[in-house]
């Protein structure tokens, strides 16, 4: 067991982390529920913020990662088994959707026959070339997995709620 798993708390960057990509994947549902219809200047502003957050929560879920498995995590806050698995599956969901979401978005938009080209920069991203066929499919698993993860995103604030009030075992004070 390392020392840092001995703690109660998360790390600092760890806790960035956390939050930061909270922000990012909040930013990025809402501006694409509110986008508004094609060929608006609503609708350009808007994808390009959802396209900005997509690329960061990428990005910040990358350094994520790499910080869990150098640092690692301190150790489970012990309810009983079931809850126990139930947090490790949802945690594992979240990390997949974090990554899954933003490349489905990037390969979706490239099967399409454009880069992701991130507003006010010149850097695109091409990870493959058009194919409508691909996109097609693309597009409805990027929109599937992302209604999918309301659900677990809601479970995931749901549980630290859970744990504040009902099993008052200090796991949200852990993220804060």
């Amino acid at each position: 067991m390392s020392a840092y798993a001995t703690q109660e708390r998360y790390s600092k960057p760890a806790i960035f982390f956390h939050w930061a990509i909270f922000l990012l994947v909040a930013t990025a549902f809402f501006a694409i529920e509110i986008r508004g219809p094609k060929g608006s200047d609503s609708r350009a502003l808007w994808t390009a913020v959802h396209m900005w957050a997509g690329a960061l929560v990428l990005s910040l879920a990358v350094l994520r990662l790499l910080w869990r498995l150098w640092r690692g995590a301190p150790a489970e806050v012990e309810v009983n088994a079931l809850l126990t698995f139930l947090a490790r599956l949802v945690h594992l969901a979240l990390y997949v959707f974090i990554f899954a979401q933003p490349l489905l978005g990037i390969l979706m938009v490239n099967a399409g026959g454009h880069p992701v080209t991130l507003a006010g920069t010149d850097f695109q991203i091409v990870l493959v070339g058009a194919d409508p066929g691909a996109r097609h499919a693309l597009h409805a698993a990027h929109v599937w997995l992302g209604n999918a993860f309301y659900w677990v995103i809601g479970l995931h604030a749901l549980a630290a709620i859970a744990h504040q009030l009902l099993f008052r075992d200090r796991t949200l004070q852990r993220m804060m």
